[in-house]
């Protein structure tokens, strides 16, 4: 596909840099800081832009004979080499020629050319290097002198006049750079790359084959000329592909990028061929985008919206701080030094996770802050398109405290991991904020293991059990996580290169490899010291997707340019591969969707294709002994044993690779699979978003066993990688890491340890113990197996899940305040009266149903466990000293009292469950109590929620002055035709 020049900014952001229309099209850049100039090459215009560096203004323009596609500026600034591209047909008189301009004197000389230069650059030496059509040459401005290098062959030159609409570097095709010492230069054509050695005066030309083609035509060069970026690969002297930009679609006249290997960045346009930024308002069309990378491996730190798509070469000043690119109008200035105090928008956390359960249905929220890196004042906007996902506020100005949240009910049906994003927008910041994840975890009590949440794009995991530890692949920052093996937090992070797509760890446990889907190296690390090592360089157009280790071999099945992919064979010592000459009596092609699997004593690797084959690599015989195709596809969790063992999907092989199990009939994949001695571990999941199951596998018989849910689903491969290996058992600690939705998920070795299911046996009032049961009121459900811990919660409001325990009142989520194997504490819902129907639920299983009559109101008092020889007394204290009621501490006519109780019912004005009374205005009963005592009424002065407790209710009463007194005198409290009574010692 390729892209239009015009482009329209994305709504959400001000466009990075400044525009300068130069009314035609631009070819190429020189910068002469001496004369605070840049000079462009207006190619269909036949001029030379004179634009001041300090106004970025066009002060003069120098006249050319002929379309002017390349320039060069000479070390001592004295000398601009003009290369003209003047291959007209011959209806018309070619013109293409050098023209050398005195910059001192403005004096100009044109030499004639037989060919059309491609480009020209000069090194240290102050010689030029010319590219034309057909050869190499250095040229001397000074004399005019020629000498040529050597010859090109079956480069075909764009004729002119060309199709419209065309753009100079579609026409060119070709450009050629610089290193700032001097001694490099790099050029691309169509065909080849190529290397010059200034100081050697030695050139090699590199061949490639490219699909897409290799755009942008630009060419960028790392100060040393130690790496440079050609279209849309990086390489380093060798010509060795370091890293590349995914997905590129190949455009010659979109794009470009510049490399400043001072400071370890790349800044780069390149489009991509089926994803990117789309314009806001443009259907289909891609919006220029400048990519802030790191340049040894492409990893994005930041994305900054253009005015407008770049369109070639691009230059920096000395010092870095100011890029001038090609773009459509002529040239962008984009002041890349002073970034950092640019406008800018972005959110404090990458994710945000919200861990909920089936009886959790309260609305949960955390704070995140939304700021301006380089601080200041910016405006932002928060936008998702997920029902129930909140935050507030949504708009504002930086620096801001949000508040996420979620509302339970939204997700009820959720029994896994739901990934949604919240959007960043700015009308003023120059970039394009990086959205922020959200997971919402909601699971019920039996689904088993804890989450650790991994921000990013996780897609492979490997133990390490010499060093206790295991190491996580994080795609999207090209990065290795090594993780403890006890506390499983992160101990490092090891950069690969782009894309890192699988590990495998030697033979001798000593070095680390990873393969690549955007780089044709290996990384390779010292697992002792965590140090990165020199890489491993595949054959050229060879991406080692997938690497194994036998005791014997390293083979990586590698993604080829072109139509055959290949293994290929590791050599440690000279850290080189090559592509094996056949797999044995087979064919060296494979689908270039290939993963390989090692048995962990070494003897084989399997390969398996997507297209459904499979071959197996013997290390004793050290070739490929088996190669048959078991079906048209292929997809799912891959395995190999030390007791010739195989998995692939749903089937078990034998040694020879035919089948001998079908471990699951069904339509869902594995995405995990580990064998232990004769036995195994096996993982699936119908979707991302579900529970994910876990099984014991007998391997003998191929049955599956005890299946039990997980607290979300493992990872599931796509269309491009569709196998997974998401299993690490960590032997040492009797768990198994597995690679989930949110990061990994650990899960005890037992983790399917039988648990007795819940048994309710009695449900009573908390306050007596009386079966005098009512809405809003506190309980305590007395039974069997009610919790495998036991813990009381301060939190408030009260939650409706603890210790994995969660009770349900006619499919109602209650508030629990304490849990126990015997005993739970809960607050009856405020919604729910009447007959009712009371479920446990936890790892154990789900209870019997319990059914129990709720009353509107059943007033209970508290029994307080204090004073000589009595078991409990009841709550009721004296207002005058503050104490409770006892023998010792009597009622006085005439005095307050304030009773505490539970079961008064509702309220008014209304209060949910769980959720403390108010202090001002406390909460009064609906249904006023009437209280005696000694047969005397009580004045009432307030009946309610106690305040800042939860089903708690007082009484504040007057003792009348005519009360009888006695050790025994009945406190009686009658509410709605329920009654409690307590016996308290009245005094005179």
């Amino acid at each position: 596909m390729v892209l239009g020049l015009a482009c329209a900014a994305l709504a959400s952001a001000a466009p990075f840099g400044k525009v300068v229309a130069i009314g035609g099209q631009a070819a190429d850049l020189a910068i002469d800081e001496s004369r605070n100039v840049l000079y462009i090459a207006n190619f269909t215009a036949n001029r030379i832009e004179e634009m001041s560096l300090a106004t970025g203004a066009i002060r003069t323009s120098i006249n050319v004979s002929s379309q002017p596609s390349s320039l060069a500026l000479s070390p001592d600034n004295r000398f601009l080499v003009i290369g003209h591209y003047g291959n007209f047909q011959t209806v018309a008189t070619a013109n293409n020629a050098l023209t050398v301009m005195d910059l001192g004197s403005r004096a100009r000389q044109t030499f004639a050319m037989a060919s059309p230069v491609l480009g020209v650059a000069f090194g240290i030496d102050g010689r030029a290097l010319v590219v034309t059509t057909t050869d190499f040459q250095l040229f001397d401005p000074a004399t005019g002198a020629t000498q040529v290098l050597d010859t090109i062959t079956g480069l075909q030159a764009k004729t002119l006049p060309a199709a419209n609409p065309n753009a100079p570097p579609s026409i060119v095709a070709a450009t050629v750079a610089a290193s700032a010492d001097g001694r490099s230069v790099y050029g691309l054509s169509d065909s080849f790359r190529f290397y010059y050695d200034v100081e050697r005066r030695a050139l090699r030309v590199l061949g490639y084959t490219s699909t897409p083609t290799m755009g942008p035509r630009a060419v960028s060069v790392s100060r040393d000329g130690s790496q440079f970026v050609a279209g849309w690969v990086l390489s380093n002297r060798d010509g060795v592909n370091v890293a590349q930009f995914g997905d590129p679609n190949g455009a010659l006249d979109v794009g470009s990028h510049a490399l400043d290997s001072s400071r370890g960045i790349l800044y780069s346009q390149i489009p991509t061929g089926t994803g990117g930024s789309l314009i806001s308002g443009v259907s289909g069309a891609q919006a220029a985008v400048l990519q802030v990378l790191d340049s040894d491996n492409l990893r994005v730190r930041e994305r900054l919206q253009l005015a407008e798509h770049l369109a070639g070469k691009s230059v920096f000043n000395q010092d870095a701080t100011v890029m001038y690119a090609i773009s459509a109008s002529g040239v962008t200035i984009l002041p890349v030094g002073s970034l950092e105090q640019a406008p800018r928008v972005a959110s404090t956390e990458q994710d945000v996770i919200f861990r909920g359960n089936f009886c959790d249905r309260r609305v949960s929220g955390q704070d995140i802050a939304i700021i301006n890196p380089g601080g200041g004042a910016v405006d932002f906007s928060l936008s998702s398109t997920t029902p129930g996902l909140r935050f507030s506020p949504s708009t504002g100005v930086t620096p801001a405290t949000v508040r996420v949240s979620i509302d339970p009910a939204a997700f009820q049906n959720l029994k896994g991991t739901l990934t949604a994003q919240i959007e960043i927008k700015s009308e003023a910041a120059v970039n394009i904020g990086a959205p922020i994840r959200v997971l919402i975890n909601n699971r019920e009590p039996d689904q088993r293991g804890s989450i650790v949440n991994v921000a990013g794009k996780i897609v492979d995991i490997i133990a390490d059990p010499e060093r206790d530890r295991f190491y996580v692949l994080r795609q999207d920052t090209n990065e290795v996580l090594v993780f403890d093996g006890s506390t499983y937090s992160l101990q490092a992070r090891l950069r690969t290169s782009n894309t890192p797509t699988q590990m495998a760890i030697t033979f001798d446990r000593r070095y680390m490899l990873v393969g690549h889907d955007n780089a044709q190296i290996a990384t390779m690390y010292d697992l002792e010291t965590l140090e990165q090592l020199a890489p491993i360089r595949f054959p050229g157009g060879h991406y080692p997707r997938s690497i194994a280790v036998s005791g014997r071999s390293i083979l990586a099945a590698a993604r080829v340019a072109g139509p055959i992919h290949m293994i290929d064979k590791v050599d440690l010592v000279s850290r080189t591969a090559t592509a094996l000459p056949s797999l044995g009596v087979y064919e060296n092609n494979i689908d270039k969707s290939t993963i390989l699997v090692a048995t962990p004593n070494g003897s084989r690797i399997m390969a398996v294709q997507a297209t459904g084959g499979l071959l197996l690599y013997d290390s004793t015989a050290d070739t490929f002994t088996v190669s048959r195709r078991e079906s048209d596809k292929l997809a799912g969790a891959v395995a190999a044993s030390s007791f010739d063992q195989f998995v692939v999907g749903n089937k078990l092989f034998n040694a020879s690779l035919v089948p001998i199990r079908t471990l699951d009939t069904s339509k869902v994949l594995s995405a995990g699979f580990i064998f232990v001695d004769q036995a195994g571990f096996r993982t699936s999941a119908g979707d991302s978003t579900g529970a994910g199951v876990i099984q014991r596998v007998d391997l003998p018989v191929g049955q599956l066993s005890r299946a039990t849910r997980m607290a979300e689903a493992p990872y599931l491969g796509d269309t491009e990688f569709p196998f997974t290996r998401t299993l690490a058992p960590l032997y040492s600690r009797n768990v198994i890491v597995n690679l989930t939705t949110s990061g990994f998920t650990v899960l005890p070795w037992a983790y399917d340890a039988a648990v007795a299911s819940p048994q309710i046996q009695r449900v009573v009032s908390a306050a007596d113990g009386t079966e005098n049961v009512a809405t809003g009121g506190l309980v305590s459900l007395l039974g069997r197996e009610m919790s495998p811990v036991n813990l009381a919660t301060r939190e408030l409001p009260l939650p409706t899940a603890l210790g994995d325990s969660c009770l349900t009142v006619n499919g109602v989520p209650t508030p629990l305040m304490f849990v126990s194997p015997g005993q739970l504490n809960a607050q009856i819902p405020y919604s729910i009266d009447g007959n009712a129907t009371i479920v446990l639920r936890t790892p154990g299983g789900v209870s019997d149903n319990y059914n129990v009559q709720i009353r509107t109101s059943a007033p209970t008092v508290f029994r307080n466990a204090v004073g000589g020889t009595q078991t409990t007394v009841a709550t009721i204290v004296r207002t005058k000293n503050s104490e409770l009621v006892t023998l010792s501490n009597p009622v006085r006519r005439g005095e307050s009292l304030v009773v505490y109780l539970t079961g008064m019912g509702r309220t008014f004005p209304a209060i949910e469950a769980g959720i403390p009374g108010p202090n001002d205005p406390p909460l009064r009963a609906q249904i006023q109590p009437k209280v005696f005592i000694g047969g005397k009424e009580m004045g009432v002065r307030f009946a309610g929620l106690s305040p800042g407790q939860v089903g708690v209710y007082q009484i504040d009463a007057q003792v009348p002055g005519d009360t009888p007194v006695g050790l025994e005198i009945p406190l009686v409290i009658t509410q709605d035709g329920g009654s409690t009574t307590v016996n308290l010692r009245v005094v005179d």
